[in-house]
């Protein structure tokens, strides 16, 4: 498997190298403007480092299907994640895929996963809605809106330089461990198979920022992710369920915070963009205050690098109760209330501007 996983790093790592050497072909297509709420850097730069990684992910599986068939799965598996990159990669060239498009082929590419995958929540432990979870369809809409909860929740935190594609490698391992732990090789094959995908995007996205995932890249590691913590509990009946919402903490909480904010809190859609997501204002309130404040593109550069550590930690205060209770529910319930309760404070922390009192 190591030389796979090689090739599959290079494969990516050298395809971003090449969009990034010949931006100029396609730049009028692919570039992201420095323009709107949500934008922190200055530079229009190319949004499609979701291809690199898709390309490696599918030649890694194709190779394992060819050499090792009884530990890769079938091409459906691929026709359903390729679906929602694809409708991804159009809102990153055309900006014409709205929010409600990009959800609806989320939402479809979870059910594909859920008919032919058997990618499915079949319980919380949670008596009311485990009761529900064995009627085949309310459980393919939950599973289904879960799928497409995640794969949207990593478009959101997608932004700052690595902060997205770290986190997602973050979990992955997680996965691949547990995973290697209860001796479920498919899984270890496909997170370890994206991670290597990633990793040869992050060399050149992180710190410098030359290539961004995009739409396209940020749903396909966002479904990846999810399909795969879904998969490595329903395999595998000593894993709890609740692994696969704590190794997804921190996109799963900034999400439902987000939509509750809007909606609720501001009474505005929760799909309209705005600057107040917990990665936006650790660089407004906590890096700004400790760079020097002025337009140097060096010096704005190194804010956006210094942003996503932050977070890669706040996502790791989820992920590592996951790996240390991966097999109890009670623990793994009280370590959830206990970090959205941090959350909660580290924000309000924040947005009070007490933010030089807090340590992650």
């Amino acid at each position: 498997m190591l030389e796979k996983l090689i090739f599959g790093f290079l494969l990516s790592n050298i395809l971003c190298m090449l969009l990034i050497r010949y931006k100029h072909l396609h730049a009028h297509l692919t570039n992201d403007g420095s323009n709107g709420p949500q934008k922190f850097h200055k530079t229009p730069t190319p949004r499609i480092g979701g291809i690199p990684i898709f390309t490696a992910l599918a030649v890694l599986w194709l190779w394992t299907y060819l050499t090792e068939p009884s530990i890769a799965y079938k091409v459906p598996l691929f026709t359903s994640a390729f679906l929602l990159f694809i409708v991804g990669v159009v809102e990153d060239v055309t900006k014409k895929a709205g929010v409600k498009l990009r959800l609806t082929f989320a939402f479809i590419s979870g059910i594909i996963a859920f008919i032919y995958f058997d990618v499915r929540i079949h319980s919380l432990e949670i008596p009311i809605l485990d009761f529900a979870f064995a009627y085949y369809w309310f459980s393919l809409f939950f599973t289904s809106f879960a799928i497409a909860g995640v794969s949207n929740a990593y478009n959101i935190i997608d932004g700052f330089n690595g902060l997205a594609s770290m986190v997602s490698m973050i979990c992955l391992v997680a996965i691949a461990f547990v995973a290697f732990k209860v001796g479920d090789v498919v899984i270890v094959n496909l997170s370890l198979s994206m991670t290597v995908a990633i990793l040869g995007f992050f060399m050149w996205n992180y710190p410098k920022g030359f290539i961004f995932l995009g739409d396209g890249g940020a749903y396909l590691i966002g479904f990846w992710t999810a399909i795969l913590s879904i998969l490595v509990v329903s395999r595998n009946s000593n894993v709890s369920p609740w692994f696969a919402l704590m190794v997804n903490a921190y996109p799963i909480t900034e999400t439902l915070f987000t939509i509750w904010r809007r909606s609720i809190h501001q009474g505005k859609n929760p799909g309209t963009p705005d600057a107040a997501h917990f990665h936006s204002l650790i660089y407004r309130r906590v890096v700004r205050w400790s760079t020097p404040n002025n337009q140097n593109p060096h010096i704005n550069s190194i804010r956006n690098a210094k942003t996503s550590p932050y977070l890669w930690l706040l996502s790791s205060l989820g992920v590592i109760p996951a790996l240390l209770f991966w097999n109890s529910t009670n623990l793994l319930m009280i370590s959830g209330f206990i970090y959205v309760i941090f959350y909660l404070w580290a924000y309000r922390q924040i947005v009070r501007f007490k933010s030089r009192n807090i340590i992650f």
